[in-house]
């Protein structure tokens, strides 16, 4: 398809779709709900195929077409409704597939960071919001809009909460959802929907709240993750182990279970009324529910063919997800209301660093890691729409703070892959004013000037994390003369459990690498690859550790083919390919297999190597 192809299609489509929705589908009888998804689909492809062309966020072409197709533009869905039925659906299963990567263990790791920051980050920043109105309204901006009197409330609740939709699909697409920042982020989120599930339950009673509809909301919480939790842990491995071999069936099972939680917790009052014959309100939302519904069979065998085929159908309700988002954003009354918006904006991005940073920074988190977190969930979440609508709906706030609440939300949106990729150099640029603020790095310690290590590896990942199993089962010793340099201090106790050195460092900097002692390592190794490395490139860790220790020997990393000829260029001396070495492992068992003796070689393997799930690493 040619570049002036894309316009010539785009222009037949809208001509087409102007068309009579009557006339369209007439012949066919087509039902209007199969018509309206057909127009958002077709539209948001070619849309995003532009974008991602121009190199802007396929978001804004979902958000575009639905402008596109919706009341504010040429009205080409009959039914709006349909679509947000259809996005709802999205929705849940994106959080059904959140819980099936929910490691509760690792969760409880991060103790007392997660712990702190999930309790006070809410309220401290629905504080933060209620002071931001206050101060707009002394400084004469957005007075008619503001003049509700629940305006600042509901403010404050736009920006405590971040968006659990577009977070988790970029740290997904990162493969970055286990690492330290992705648990904390993960973690926040879930606690931000516990808090703006209770806000939901007390808005009706906002003028004389009371505790009692919030502590029973979490009894429904706690009540359905029990049913839940019993029936996974005893009911449904047996009917996967029955339907194990067929994949097909196991998706099947997979979905019917989400919604099978998913309606005991949204049906939650019927069951109490049944069995206490009165009315709880313990009713559990379908996100919620969702969410709970994968936590539980988590830990199942059959997780990761879940997730597969989930994704697959939850990528096409998303789309439809922010298609009907983009129906929702109404023409803008006046000025006031974007320029309203665009101060949300930038208050909810000053929330993370003024908020978000300082309580992740002093309840355990290294400078780094807490920075990157707070910039990662710069924006605003989808519950703030729901909480917005139901405010208008309530007759607490005008329909124009929740337009401006709305485009706060799309303007964010937009924003938030460019802040994710972009987080670490965020940090990078602070790091001078946050020293003399008072949020320091952790004290690297200078090498003893006689101090020498055999091995240094620069980093700590996946790979590290299985070397240093293999090293401390084939060569003990080596590990006892070992430097691991890291910023991640939440993991520097468990390898030094092993026996390694470990001294805090950033990587990108050069100068820590001669202060780690780095310089007086025999060999020097980094493991990680490029995409995941932050701040810096294995091209320029071997530059920089060639000019500090220049009789060393140099191991990297490389992803593309191309990469080795450039990393032996700067200095090294050996470059892996995990596809290559991948491919040679796979080549092997192959072989076997064709040989008939692949039970032997497996037997070969798990002798050599150990059984896989018995490994303890690290990581």
């Amino acid at each position: 398809m040619t570049a002036m192809s894309l316009p010539r299609i785009l222009v037949t489509f809208c001509l087409l779709a102007l068309v009579p929705a009557t006339v369209l589908a007439s012949g066919e009888g087509m039902h209007s709900l199969v018509r309206d998804i057909g127009i958002c689909i077709v539209l948001a492809g070619l849309l995003a195929i532009v974008f991602v062309r121009m190199k802007i966020p396929e978001i804004a072409a979902y958000l575009l077409a639905g402008v596109v197709v919706g009341p504010v533009g040429a009205e080409l869905v009959t039914d709006p409704a349909n679509i947000e039925t259809i996005s709802e659906l999205g929705l849940i299963l994106l959080l059904y597939l959140i819980g099936l990567e929910i490691d509760i263990r690792k969760l409880l790791d991060s103790g007392r960071v997660l712990g702190v920051t999930g309790l006070l980050q809410y309220p401290l920043c629905v504080l933060f919001g209620v002071g931001v109105v206050k101060l707009l309204v002394w400084l004469g901006i957005g007075g008619d809009l503001l003049a509700d009197g629940y305006a600042p409330l509901y403010v404050g609740f736009v920006m405590a909460a971040s968006s659990t939709l577009l977070v988790v699909k970029l740290f997904q697409e990162t493969f970055q959802l286990d690492t330290e920042v992705g648990r904390i982020a993960l973690g926040l989120l879930i606690f931000q929907d516990i808090w703006a599930i209770g806000v939901i339950a007390i808005q009706p009673n906002f003028a004389a709240p009371s505790p009692v509809p919030i502590l029973l909301s979490f009894l429904g919480i706690v009540v359905l993750a029990v049913l839940a939790v019993l029936i996974a842990r005893f009911i449904i491995p047996i009917g996967f182990k029955w339907v194990a071999k067929r994949p097909e069936v196991v998706f099947a099972a997979a979905i019917s279970w989400c919604f099978l939680i998913v309606l005991l917790g949204v049906n939650l009052d019927l069951l109490t009324n049944w069995v206490f014959s009165f009315d709880l309100h313990m009713s559990v939302g379908a996100e919620m529910g969702a969410l709970i519904a994968g936590a539980t069979i988590a830990n199942l065998p059959y997780s990761t063919e879940i997730i597969s085929k989930v994704s697959v159908v939850k990528d096409f309700f998303v789309t439809l997800f922010f298609v009907g988002l983009g129906m929702s954003i109404p023409m803008p009354e006046g000025g006031d209301v974007l320029m309203l918006a665009c101060l949300f904006v930038v208050f909810a991005l000053l929330a993370r660093y003024v908020i978000f940073f300082p309580l992740l920074y002093f309840s355990g988190l290294d400078r780094r890691n807490a920075m990157v977190t707070s910039v990662r969930l710069a924006q605003m979440s989808e519950f703030s729409l729901v909480i917005g609508f139901l405010g208008v709906q309530l007759g607490h706030i005008s329909d124009s703070l929740n337009s401006a609440i709305i485009f706060a939300f799309v303007i964010t949106a937009l924003l938030t892959p460019l802040l994710y990729r972009q987080a670490d150099v965020i940090h990078d640029r602070l790091s001078g004013v946050l020293a003399r603020l008072g949020f320091r790095e952790p004290p690297s310690k200078e090498a003893d000037e006689g101090e020498t290590y055999s091995l240094a590896l620069l980093g700590f990942h996946r790979i590290t994390s299985s070397l240093l199993h293999d090293l401390k089962r084939d060569h003990p010793e080596l590990l006892e003369n070992t430097l691991v340099v890291d910023f991640n201090v939440n993991i520097h106790s468990k390898i030094a459990s092993l026996g390694p050195t470990v001294k805090y460092g950033d990587l990108g900097n050069p100068e820590t690498l001669h202060h780690a002692g780095v310089d007086r390592a025999q060999v020097i190794a980094c493991t990680i690859p490029d995409d995941v490395l932050k701040g810096t490139t294995n091209r320029k860790l071997v530059a920089a550790a060639r000019h500090v220790n220049p009789d060393a020997i140099i191991i990297a990393n490389a992803i593309q083919l191309a990469d080795s000829q450039a990393l032996y260029e700067a200095g090294a001396d050996y470059v892996f390919l995990q596809r290559v070495e991948a491919a040679h492992a796979v080549e092997e068992a192959i072989e076997h297999a064709l040989a008939g003796d692949i039970d032997e070689h497996r037997s070969a393997v798990e002798a050599r190597q150990g059984k896989w799930h018995l490994r303890e690493e690290v990581m």
